[in-house]
């Protein structure tokens, strides 16, 4: 190869060689990674993100869940949440549904935990995980005036005996009248219990002490009383997550000591009861 032809062949070279490194450049230097679509199976939050923390409630359970005028929800367990969330760098979607649907719904993933004024039991705890305790109640009875109850005796020689279905207080009254006790009816929410108890339908309503308390404060007139019964024990709500969320726990279980610490749950605590939480 002469000297004229070398220098046309050299300059063919770079140019192809310039060509090929910058078609190499572009597919693997300014080409970003893709994300997977879900970047956290359980929703609470994605790296990189907003965290949101889905929330399936029944706003049927005054003073702890309800739903005001304009839609909006409100209650001890609403704002105790929020608290958390907050303290925890969440923000909060509410799912408010059925109480029959709630479980099923954290089961699906359709939401991250249930806060329902929710009972901790031990079967329950087979099938989904609890933070810490966050309120103590008891179940109560509520009758009428004329009506006395002072013991599950007193209980069994009533007629009706009105719970609402899947409650602790539908579990208290099955396990001490018997789950199939024709004595004992079943309601699908606590209104509909208590409407029927105000229209005479049932002889008693057995429910958590301070859902009664709520509702005998703005039914004064009607002569109800709560009256306690020493066969029903203390229990505790905690707020209920999936089986393997262990992660989601602690964080939840660390907001609440947080906010206690603070002082903001007797606030809110003292908004809803009217006292500050009994230490």
């Amino acid at each position: 190869m002469n000297m004229k032809n070398m220098k046309k062949w050299l300059a063919t070279a770079l140019a192809c060689s310039a060509i090929a490194l910058s078609g190499c450049g572009n597919s693997g230097g300014t080409q970003q990674a893709s994300q997977p679509a879900d970047a956290n199976a359980s929703g609470a939050s994605a790296p990189g993100s907003e965290k949101v923390l889905r929330v399936a409630t029944n706003a049927e359970f005054a003073p702890f869940e309800s739903k005001n005028p304009d839609g909006s929800l409100s209650g001890f367990d609403i704002d105790l949440i929020n608290a958390m969330a907050k303290e925890a760098g969440y923000r909060v979607e509410f799912k408010d549904q059925s109480w029959d649907s709630l479980f099923n719904s954290l089961r699906n993933g359709d939401a991250d935990v249930v806060v329902a004024a929710v009972t901790i039991t031990p079967e329950r705890q087979q099938s989904m995980l609890f933070t810490d305790p966050y309120f103590e109640i008891t179940q109560v009875v509520a009758v009428p005036q004329g009506k006395q109850v002072a013991s599950v005796e007193d209980l069994k020689n009533l007629n009706r005996v009105g719970v609402v279905t899947g409650n602790t207080g539908d579990l208290a009254a099955s396990k001490l009248l018997g789950a199939t006790n024709p004595k004992v009816t079943r309601f699908e929410t606590l209104p509909l219990l208590l409407k029927e108890l105000q229209n005479g339908g049932v002889d008693a309503a057995v429910s958590d002490s301070s859902v009664v308390m709520e509702f005998i404060k703005h039914n004064g007139d009607k002569g109800f009383t709560m009256i306690k019964v020493p066969d029903f024990e203390a229990e505790h709500y905690g707020i209920a997550l999936r089986q393997d969320d262990t992660e989601l726990r602690d964080t939840l279980n660390k907001a609440l000591a947080a906010v206690k610490a603070s002082g903001e749950y007797d606030r809110i605590h003292q908004q809803y009861f009217g006292t500050a939480a009994t230490k």
